[in-house]
């Protein structure tokens, strides 16, 4: 093999001999009085976070933790969640994340597998925590069991920063080990492309779960720029995502395609200065072309967890095909291999394999899956280069176009979901014969999941019992949207399961709600049957059927609501879940009693809706026009 497989561009100077938190706490010197964080509990300064950080280390260093130790952080989206990344780290220990929203058996899996001795957490979520063997640490308890003089061990550049945990083939997710090293190296390079400076207002909107969340955290403290992060509820409601990129005065923000697309179907209209950062799935053309009049820049960012967080960047300057995922970023090689490990020729598709400073320690307690998925570099002294088991062409300019995977593997809204988990998780079901899971277009622009499942004797529960037993397991983006029983499951000539060859998931084997149909029975019901028929692409929907159970998610709500505007209605995305049939939807719009006579206006347009056919309907729904020239 020879360097000559993609681009490899020369290596850049950056501090190797400071850990993470270090570069935070030398931008704190620098700038004590600047915003560095703000969120709904309210704003820090420089001096503040580093002042709350480090009383948070000497409680942990009371405990005993240094270097490392590995230390839960349970926590809701606010100033108290970066307070205890930065204590973790500053008591030189490595921090665990883990999401509130996550299974309760899950969570204790991860503590449990991870071997952590502490799990920091707010008064109001402890109670949720599952019991493991880790300490709970309230970080709203106080600082009264702080001993200031306890001696610092401090880490170094080699120790772990984070544990991670992703998805696993085997039923089970793995931890992946990024030390202080490969995390300093990708904040320098990226300072500089896509690049941040003192003057930029960052949005953080993913979960802590999602390795991409530390860019949005970290990046601007090492530059002096503020960070605002964004609350859970807001993250997943565009209409509210919308208005805090304008309160916050936002320049910068990092998304996957689905959240871009979400603000897009809730008719966002933009915001010039606003640099976008698209990464997590593959970006198309279609929702590139889309977002670049919006925006002041474009950039589609590609990476593994394995390679800490992004390993290519490109700036998007036109939009026609799926753009590129760029250059390598600093100090970062890719190669295009075949499966005997040499180079492809240029424009021909090859396996990528990433190597440099960012290429992770490997797999928490994994010696085996780390020897096979991390192998050595040919002619590089002992360093390893990662196997992304992406599918790639390099053009010979040395751009990278992604083309797909060489495994199950599948990206479902940024999240990288190993298919085998999901089938697993089924198998054990007793009502479950045999379990496949794919992943495919639902329509919206957006990756769906849906299972196929063969039954055991005595036939398949109804969906919503499915969707439970799945939730009890998995965290919410890994259970599917679609259910469809087959008899058995068409095979390759040698004997495996023929995914391409799986049926449509809108066909009649699809399974639904126990709920028979049931016809609206009044305007209003009718028009949210029509509108959620067309967001879910099916010939009817009943006033009974679980919209969530048919399939619906983030992006599709999204488009119902906004087009529900023709009623002068409003709703929050979570009304759509909270109330996931037509009667309860109708029954809470009805009873929003913030604008007075609201019952009489909606009534006043649905007499216009009488007069109009379904096809009028469903076109003035799409194009969110007042129903029948109501203003």
């Amino acid at each position: 093999m020879t360097a000559g497989a993609a681009t490899h561009p020369a290596a850049r100077d950056y501090p190797r001999h400071l850990c993470l938190h270090q570069l935070f706490e030398a931008q704190a010197e620098r700038t004590p009085h600047r915003i560095a964080v703000e969120a709904d509990d309210g704003a820090l300064t420089y001096a503040e976070l580093d002042l709350h950080a480090d009383a948070l280390a000497a409680r942990l260093r009371a405990r005993g933790i240094g270097p490392e130790a590995r230390v839960g952080v349970f926590a809701e989206r606010s100033t108290g969640m970066l307070v205890a990344l930065l204590g973790v780290l500053k008591a030189g220990a490595a921090y665990l994340p883990l999401d509130p929203a996550y299974p309760p058996d899950r969570v204790a899996y991860v503590l449990e597998d991870a071997g952590a001795k502490a799990i920091l957490t707010q008064a109001g979520l402890a109670g949720t925590l599952p019991r493991t063997a880790a300490e709970v640490v309230l970080l709203d308890g106080g600082d009264e069991d702080a001993v200031p003089n306890t001696e610092r061990r401090r880490a170094s550049p080699d120790h772990l920063a984070y544990v991670i945990y992703t998805s696993g083939s085997t039923g089970k997710p793995k931890g992946v080990q990024l030390p202080h090293g490969a995390v300093v190296n990708f904040l320098a390079s990226m300072r500089e492309r896509p690049g941040l400076g003192e003057d930029d207002v960052l949005l953080a909107v993913t979960t802590l779960s999602f390795d991409i969340a530390g860019l949005e955290l970290f990046l601007p403290l090492t530059v002096g720029a503020k960070v605002v992060i964004a609350g859970r509820e807001t993250t997943s409601d565009a209409r509210m995502l919308a208005a805090r990129l304008e309160s916050a005065g936002a320049t910068v923000m990092q998304a996957t395609p689905a959240t871009w697309r979400m603000l897009l179907a809730a008719g966002w209209e933009g915001r010039p200065s606003l640099r976008a950062l698209c990464g997590g799935e593959a970006l198309d053309g279609e929702l590139a072309r889309r977002l670049l009049p919006l925006v002041a820049e474009l950039w589609n960012l590609y990476g593994p967890t394995e390679t800490t967080i992004w390993s290519t960047v490109q700036r998007v300057e036109e939009a026609g095909e799926a753009p590129p995922i760029g250059a390598p970023v600093a100090n970062t090689r890719v190669y295009v291999l075949d499966d005997g490990l040499d180079p492809v020729a240029p424009g021909t598709e090859g396996e990528l394999y990433i190597a440099g400073d960012g290429v992770a320690r490997g797999y928490l307690h994994r010696p085996e899956l780390t020897a096979e998925r991390f192998v050595p570099e040919p002619g590089a002294d002992g360093a390893r280069m990662y196997r992304t088991g992406d599918l790639v062409r390099a053009g010979r300019d040395g751009g990278l176009r992604y083309l797909g995977r060489v495994d199950h593997q599948v990206k479902v809204r940024g999240f990288r979901i190993e298919l085998g988990e999901i089938e697993a998780v089924l198998s054990r079901l007793p009502s479950v014969r045999q379990a496949v899971v794919a992943a495919r277009d639902d329509g919206s622009g957006e990756k769906a999941l849906v299972a196929y499942l063969a039954a055991a004797d005595g036939g398949l529960p109804p969906v919503g019992e499915l969707r439970t037993a799945l939730a009890e397991a998995l965290p919410e983006y890994m259970v599917p949207t679609a259910f469809v029983e087959v008899e058995s499951f068409p095979l390759t000539p040698n004997g495996k399961v023929d995914r391409k060859a799986l049926p449509d998931p809108g066909g009649s084997a699809r399974l639904r709600g126990t709920a028979e149909y049931a016809a609206p029975r009044t305007a209003l019901e009718e028009v949210l049957c029509a509108t959620w028929a067309e967001v879910l692409g099916v010939e009817r929907v009943g006033v009974r059927d679980d919209v969530i159970d048919l399939g619906v998610h983030s992006v599709m709500a999204t488009q119902a609501i906004t087009r529900l505007e023709v009623l002068k209605v409003k709703l929050p995305l979570r009304a759509v879940f909270d109330a996931p049939t037509v009667e309860g939807l109708a029954r809470h719009i009805l009873s929003r009693e913030e604008i007075p006579g609201r019952t009489e206006m909606i009534a006043g347009i649905l007499r216009k809706v009488k007069g109009m056919s379904a096809e009028e309907r469903v076109s003035a729904l799409r194009q969110k026009q007042p129903v029948g020239g109501a203003s």
